[in-house]
């Protein structure tokens, strides 16, 4: 594990409330004698020159912020450590109140690093690539505002696969598997795992089932001439990166970069933090489980 000289903090840009406490996080760690920075806001080419000289990243926000900061720090294998101050928090480790608890586990080297697979998204147009990005959660080739079907030639290693007529497509790795594509019912991947998910969003009259690809294949995604007339957009971990037209395409393989993320929650944490969020947890009153022992016993 590398030693910890320089420790950099990214506050969330669109949430005033949360600057103060970033304030509070770079205070601290520049009191304890390590080298840190603040950016307030989201220039990409001052972030990106930041983290390049950095040991780990703090990030404060919700699972956008860590999107954001998980992209930024991959390129040069750089940890980030995700505070909550967003709503459901997936990819974060802790909340803001824990910050001086987790600080001194952070300076004993009390933690551990998790990778997750990331994807690459290449637009194409006339055979001229456009964009080439990186994805933590997913790459959605979806309509526009018209509320209306497009239809997706899709080919995985080169073979035509199946074409769908739907209101979008998402290719995802397992981290985006509980993000767009948990909403429309796919399946949910550890993070461990090392797969593309391909699931369309309300299909009509064709595939609508998902499809768990090895992370070895390629998925190339043809806007054909029936969706003449039709805007097509890509999106990349929720943001517009692309429109496209007739015969443009996408290709999705998995990225040669890893999101590295600070834990210190055991390693088995995935199953149980997730399903403390998808579902109510109720706890079992001291008195109702001496109830339930004592009828157990009756019962015998």
């Amino acid at each position: 594990m590398t030693e910890l000289t320089r420790i950099g903090v990214l506050a969330h840009p669109h949430r005033p409330s949360t600057l103060p406490f970033a304030e509070r996080v770079h205070s601290s760690i520049r009191e304890a004698g390590y080298e840190t920075w603040l950016q307030t806001a989201w220039d990409a080419s001052v972030v990106t020159s930041l983290v390049e000289k950095s040991d780990m990243v703090v990030a404060l926000g919700g699972d956008g912020a860590m999107l954001r900061a998980a992209r930024a720090c991959a390129p040069f294998g750089i940890p980030v450590l995700g505070l909550n101050a967003g709503y459901l928090g997936f990819l974060t480790e802790a909340s803001p109140e824990e910050w001086p608890a987790v600080f001194e586990r952070l300076k004993s080297g009390d933690y551990w690093i998790e990778d997750r697979m990331m994807v690459t998204a290449e637009v194409w147009n006339h055979d001229k690539m456009t964009v080439c990005l990186d994805a933590l959660n997913d790459v959605v080739i979806s309509r526009g505002s018209i509320a209306r079907s497009v239809w997706l030639e899709t080919y995985i290693d080169d073979l035509w696969a199946t074409t769908y007529n739907a209101d979008g497509l998402i290719v995802a790795s397992p981290t985006g598997s509980t993000a767009y594509a948990l909403a429309v019912g796919g399946p949910i991947l550890s993070p461990q795992l090392h797969n593309i998910l391909l699931i369309p969003v309300a299909a009509h009259l064709s595939m609508d089932r998902p499809l768990i690809l090895s992370d070895e294949s390629q998925v190339k995604v043809l806007v054909i001439p029936r969706n003449q007339g039709s805007e097509v957009t890509v999106t990349v971990d929720g943001e517009l990166i692309a429109t496209m037209g007739v015969n443009d395409y996408v290709i999705v393989r998995a990225s040669d970069k890893i999101s590295r993320f600070v834990r210190l929650r055991e390693e088995g944490y995935f199953y149980r933090s997730l399903l403390d969020r998808l579902e109510p947890r109720l706890a079992v009153r001291h008195d109702d489980a001496n109830r339930l022992e004592k009828a157990s016993d009756d019962n015998t």
